[in-house]
């Protein structure tokens, strides 16, 4: 049931925002099972989108794609979210988190087994694109949905955690293509597929959103989620009160551009694109940055492993320093310090100076991106939440799809090494800004 305040204050029953109870919720084991289950459905998100860029020098061999093909190619995962967001984002709305996730994880590992069979350029594309559709749905609700399911004390600090998904995936990436790569991309990409079957753990572990369910007025399984994830101790909370969530009109895209949401979403989608562009931009083509400075391929993914590593303390970090100054301080320290690791890559003359500065810039961008991804999905209620989050998770895809073929483009014209990635730092440039007009979220309850 969704009602608004001024109902609640009128009406004797009593009524309670779902919010309220997230407060004083413990952390059990059922928060640490359901996060474990979601960590490894952004693990597969991470993972499908990097193995394509692994095997793009092995598929263009093979098809005998010219550089702007191969950035096609990569693009193509990316076009197909841009609808995948927007469709997805109104399913996990109107049907719940739950079944989005699991519909998603089936659809991704059938379109991408089929992907590992394409007979030509064209095919393996349109599988791409479809898979890319496909996997939107883990993309939209992830994050979320873990949010829903977390005690407020520990919202920030957990869902950073979750964020460390992406370099796991990234390395699994990695060596699935350094173990297999000889065999050839059909069989890493077919390989990959199986990741699939992870909806199965979905199904097992993870409870619908109590928030989800409480707006769709299904008061006893709200309540009983509750319970589960409090491992019953919060019995008394639960007595004779009807659960509530903020009233607005239930997965309206036209809703977040309306009154106090018009603002926090053009920011949302200035920032989502350009972050998404000053990271993907540089990741999409790091094999071939390398190359121009004079990196063998394994050379390469060395290098690409390490920078994965040099994720993991930059989440660690942002997840403790996020819990205890807020979202807005330190995703502004760490986009602009994200920002001068990019000029400072750029501007390298040496192997030494590329990994010191390849660490600062992994290490700062990558923690940015878990406090952003915590940050952009409290901005919203939960009956708009999906929509809120796609418009977003869109706006980074849109940035995905155009930025490879850009940078192919800039490296096929000889555009030098400092050029191609001082121009990629200017859009993290433009997000720290954008992050100083938003509204802090830490130790606020959802609504």
């Amino acid at each position: 049931m969704s009602i608004s305040l001024s109902q609640e204050q009128t009406t004797s029953k009593k009524y309670v925002q779902v919010g309220q109870l997230f407060e004083n919720m413990p952390v059990t084991r059922e928060h640490w099972k359901a996060g474990l289950a979601l960590f490894f459905s952004f693990v597969i998100e991470a993972w499908e989108m990097m193995i394509i860029i692994l095997c793009s020098a092995s598929i263009g061999t093979e098809f005998k794609l010219s550089g702007t093909q191969i950035g096609s190619l990569i693009g193509s995962i990316f076009l197909g979210m841009i609808p995948g967001c927007l469709i997805w984002g109104k399913l996990i709305d109107k049907f719940g988190r739950k079944k989005a996730m699991i519909y998603s994880l089936i659809s991704y590992g059938i379109i991408s087994l089929i992907s590992a069979f394409s007979t030509d350029y064209g095919m393996l594309w349109w599988m791409r694109f479809l898979s890319g559709i496909g996997l939107a749905g883990l993309m939209v609700a992830t994050f979320p949905y873990f949010e829903e399911l977390l005690p407020v004390k520990v919202r920030g600090k957990a869902t950073v955690y979750l964020a460390s998904g992406w370099p796991v995936g990234y390395l699994l990436a990695i060596g699935i293509t350094y173990l297999l790569g000889d065999m050839g991309w059909r069989w890493v990409i077919g390989i990959s597929s199986i990741a699939g079957l992870w909806f199965l753990v979905v199904a097992t572990f993870v409870p619908e959103s109590p928030y989800w369910l409480a707006g769709r007025d299904r008061q006893k399984e709200a309540k009983e989620v509750i319970r589960r994830l409090s491992a019953n101790r919060m019995d008394h909370e639960l007595n004779d009160v009807e659960l509530i969530v903020e009233k607005v009109k239930k997965g309206s895209f036209i809703e977040v551009f309306r009154g106090k949401f018009l603002r926090p979403t053009v920011l949302q989608l200035i920032i989502n694109f350009c972050f998404s562009w000053g990271y993907w931009a540089l990741s999409s083509w790091m094999p071939a940055l390398l190359a121009k400075k004079g990196l063998s391929a394994p050379q390469g993914l060395g290098f690409m492993a390490l920078s994965a590593l040099f994720m993991f303390p930059g989440y660690m970090a942002a997840s403790y320093l996020t819990g205890k100054f807020g979202r807005k301080k330190i995703m502004f320290t760490f986009v602009f310090l994200a920002a001068i690791g990019g000029f400072g890559f750029a501007s390298s003359n040496s192997m030494a100076e590329m990994y010191v500065w390849n660490f600062v810039l992994s290490f700062f961008s990558l923690g940015a991106w878990g406090v952003w991804d915590t940050w952009m999905a409290e901005l919203y209620p939960t009956e708009v939440r999906g929509v809120s989050y796609s418009l977003g998770a869109t706006a980074q895809r849109v940035a995905n799809a155009i930025a490879p073929s850009v940078i192919g483009a800039m490296l096929a014209s000889n555009t030098s090494f400092l050029a191609t990635v001082s121009f990629i730092s200017c859009f993290l440039v433009i997000t720290f800004i954008a992050t100083l007009f938003l509204k802090e979220m830490e130790g606020q309850i959802l609504h």
